[in-house]
């Protein structure tokens, strides 16, 4: 019996084992076949291990560059949005984006932020959502060590120096908490996606008998506001809006 469930056991864990070694044995293939200029086939293989549920920023890079080469200029755009989804702050992700962007039709000129949110989102990129969830844990924990300094010192300056750390470090702890709950949110909501029609005319109305407001093009990126039925509305980075089908975008 004893030997049944080591037997059970081993054949789990070399199952464990398969699984994560097959994605990285496909990766290092994709990569060898980029490496032999064969673009369209290591794509396929980038698009494998995704659709087994895998992702990176690594994967998404190398993918989007494969079906650039490929001439698939709006699966670029999708692929490598997607890698800056998960890596926020690589410059070589964003180099390939503009670089791939310089083939879209449309160029629209983004609305100007305020500094604070220029400010806030460069605070927000220092770390991943788990980045800044560990940090509102230690930083948690270290306002607990203040409570307890302030409740067992007879020392008053050390008491009033420890309420001062213990405020200080519940609010950073509370301050990282939102931030990675913000980050957590910006993997989870999905709300940008990439125009895929070669033409579409966005309507005042989620209908087709609405209004023609203005007419989009394929690999623009456009903001997710909110979906009714079987049409999203839309917001472009000018401010425009309006609604379109939910079938001529993907979703990032």
């Amino acid at each position: 019996m004893i030997m049944k469930r080591i037997i059970v056991v081993l054949l789990l864990v070399a199952g464990v084992v398969t699984a994560f070694a097959q994605p990285e044995k496909l990766f290092k293939e994709a990569n060898d076949l980029y490496a032999a200029n064969q673009f369209d086939k290591a794509a396929k293989v980038y698009e494998s291990i995704v659709g087994q549920g895998f992702e990176s920023p690594e994967l998404y890079f190398n993918l989007g560059n494969a079906c650039y080469k490929n001439g698939e200029l709006t699966k670029a755009v999708l692929y490598l949005e997607r890698a800056k989804l998960l890596a926020p702050t690589d410059e070589d992700i964003q180099f390939n984006i503009d670089l791939v962007n310089q083939f879209v039709v449309d160029k629209i000129e983004p609305l100007p932020r305020p500094f604070f949110v220029k400010w806030g989102q460069s605070i927000l990129y220092l770390f991943s959502s788990n980045g800044w969830a560990w940090f509102s844990i230690i930083t948690f924990i270290l306002a607990l060590a203040g409570v307890g300094l302030y409740i067992f010192s007879r020392n008053m300056l050390y008491r009033k120096m420890a309420f001062s750390l213990a405020i200080g470090f519940f609010a950073f702890a509370l301050l990282a908490f939102i931030m990675a709950g913000n980050q957590k949110s910006k993997l989870t909501r999905h709300n940008y996606g990439i125009i895929f029609s070669s033409t579409v005319t966005v309507k005042s109305t989620p209908d087709n008998s609405g209004t023609n407001l203005f007419v989009i093009h394929e690999g623009l990126k456009v903001q997710i506001k909110e979906e009714l039925g079987s049409w999203y509305n839309i917001r472009l980075a000018d401010g425009n809006s309006g609604w379109v089908l939910k079938s001529v975008l993907e979703k990032i």
